[in-house]
């Protein structure tokens, strides 16, 4: 690194300048260097792993290997298709033909090249199986757990998971564990799983200050970036990304805030813009989100550090950002927690909708979807059902035996103790069903009646209304010891309970506006020389819909794999 005393600035050169250290920018980052270029990251935030550090770290790729391995053999035809469906008039033929010609391609690169590794269930649905193309498995695959030990200093560096979705800082790395932990109570091959994982957890907080099993998207991001330590590419933290160098219409680096200090790098080949969309940008939430018309009125689990800062780059070179999607971003039901410290939290609802004896409600007391469907499909049924000028919200309802057995949102279920979350108001009471509409705010009349029509047929495990536990996705989520319906159950053993449920999101859609190689594209849609975009500041190829668990991921992944590839010279060819 050298100093421009007449500037008063740093000046640092590489090939590759990558901002953002969540799975795009990792992607491209460790992609690029495995080319042989010279890379740098730079994370705005003090730890890295971006969103994905807290994610579920599912992908989904159709095509692989992976599905290969369990006889899931096909083209891209099926899955074609099945995109085609699912994104309607938004489709985006060169991209989604890119996505599924470089998918496996990347997966069998970072298994055979890097620390990253995969498990794939033989049977996750896609959330739509029942479409053309949709499958029963074979394209979702979620990150195999790491041992953080390999991270060695650096452990302490990567971002958190939610604590919402952890218990005692366990994070659960699979159905296996959830599973295991729900039946503790009920199976010895449960018990003696939970105690083995609960003595390893606590012997690893006495030795070393924190679990060291790292799972699900903690688990994606200590890969990713043990594989680009490995590789000896400097990650600078707490590095913000102030503007871009443009001359002559290209992208040649950027100003870069460190230390105090502004740093001037450029970047010979080119800058992938990889800082995690704009789930925190109230001006662009206002502009994108028609539930919150303040910017506001909205909740993202997702790093507060997330506000934009990719998407205005892009602007200021001249990109463009996508504003058509009938989505801006992936919705999901979540609720606001109250942790120890005073702080609130978000919880996001995936699998509880799903299980037998649980129904969601909105303020007149009737039901509105099917609950077991996909978060992004339950959210948008949640805003057709609100009523004019009122807050769109729902309430997640269930009786003392679903919630003692399966739990409810950040409510764990026996033995845990709830008196926590009863004290702080996020779990909801009542010994009768008009006393719990009562204190929730519910139309008491309204309420009853729906629950009454439920438990007519529920006992049979039937739902006419609205077809709970008819789909592949809706079974997956249920209880599979729960029959004839592993989603229905009637609501009937007092006292009740309620969580209320506001709209969050998962990561967003609106993104910038790129090519098949995932460079930016201007107002005429010509390419932005030097100017890159994957992960959630790329514009989604999922035409605004959520077709499968891990479709932020895998085109994370994909893309940042697509964007190393051309800036090394060695471009992918579509399917």
């Amino acid at each position: 690194m050298a100093a421009d005393p007449k500037a008063n600035i740093e000046l640092y050169e590489c090939d590759v300048l990558v901002a953002g250290s969540g799975c795009s920018g990792m992607s491209a980052a460790i992609t690029a260097k495995h080319s042989g270029l010279d890379v740098l990251i730079v994370e705005k935030e003090p730890r890295f792993g971006g969103t994905t550090a807290r994610s579920g770290g599912w992908l989904w790729i159709p095509g692989t290997s992976l599905a290969r391995a369990w006889g899931i053999n096909e083209g891209p035809d099926e899955a074609r298709t099945y995109l085609r469906h699912e994104a309607g008039n938004s489709y985006d033929a060169a991209r989604v033909d890119a996505f599924l010609a470089a998918g496996p391609e990347a997966i069998d690169f970072f298994t055979s090249k890097t620390a990253v590794r995969f498990d794939m269930p033989l049977t996750f649905p896609d959330y739509d199986a029942e479409a053309p193309g949709g499958k029963q498995g074979g394209r979702s695959m979620v990150a195999r757990p790491f041992d953080g030990r390999e991270l060695g200093d650096h452990i302490k560096d990567i971002g958190a998971p939610l604590p919402e979705l952890t218990v005692f800082g366990i994070m659960f790395g699979s159905g296996k564990d959830i599973i295991h932990f729900m039946r503790a109570t009920k199976s010895l091959t449960s018990a003696i799983y939970v105690a083995k994982r609960l003595s390893k957890h606590f012997m690893h907080v006495l030795r070393y200050g924190r679990g060291m099993t790292l799972t699900n998207g903690n688990a994606l991001a200590g890969r990713l970036a043990k594989s680009a330590f490995d590789l000896k590419i400097p990650l600078w933290l707490s590095s913000p990304v102030r503007e871009l160098i443009i001359e002559n219409g290209a992208v040649r680096g950027a100003i870069v805030e460190r230390n105090g200090k502004r740093i001037r790098i450029f970047a010979r080949r080119g800058v992938v813009l990889a800082c995690g969309g704009f789930p925190h940008d109230i001006e662009r939430r206002k502009a994108m989100f028609p539930h919150a018309p303040t910017g506001r009125e909205h909740y993202s689990p997702g790093p507060t550090g997330n506000t934009g800062d990719g998407l205005r780059l892009a602007e200021s070179a001249g990109g463009r950002v996508e504003d058509s999607l009938p989505n801006a971003a992936a919705w999901v039901p979540v609720s606001v927690t109250h942790r120890k410290d005073g702080s609130k939290g978000v919880m996001p609802h995936f699998i509880d909708r799903a299980k037998p004896g649980v129904i969601a409600v909105v303020r007149d007391g009737a039901r509105f979807a099917n609950e077991g469907n996909s978060y992004h499909a339950f959210v948008q049924q949640m805003m057709k059902a609100a009523k004019p000028g009122e807050e769109i919200a729902a309430w997640l309802v269930c009786d003392h035996r679903a919630l003692r057995q399966y739990g409810l949102g950040a409510v764990p279920p026996f033995p845990m103790p709830i008196g926590q979350y009863l004290n702080s108001g996020y779990l909801i009471r009542g010994n009768t069903l008009e006393e719990l509409a009562g204190k929730a705010g519910i139309n008491a009349g309204g309420f009853v009646t729906t629950v009454a029509q439920f438990n007519n047929t529920a006992a049979e495990g039937r739902d006419p209304a609205y077809g709970k536990g008819s789909r592949a996705y809706n079974r997956y989520q249920g209880d599979a010891n729960h029959g004839p319906n592993p989603c229905v159950a009637p609501i009937e053993q007092g006292p009740f309970y309620a969580i209320k449920m506001v709209i969050g999101d998962l990561g967003t859609y609106a993104g910038i506006k790129t090519d098949a190689q995932a460079r930016a594209l201007d107002a005429g849609g010509q390419v932005i020389n030097g100017l890159y975009a994957a992960g959630n500041d790329m514009a989604s190829i999922m035409g605004g819909n959520y077709p499968g668990a891990g479709i932020t991921l895998g085109p994370a992944l994909t893309f940042g794999y697509i964007a190393g590839r051309h800036l090394a010279g060695t471009p992918v060819k579509a399917a």
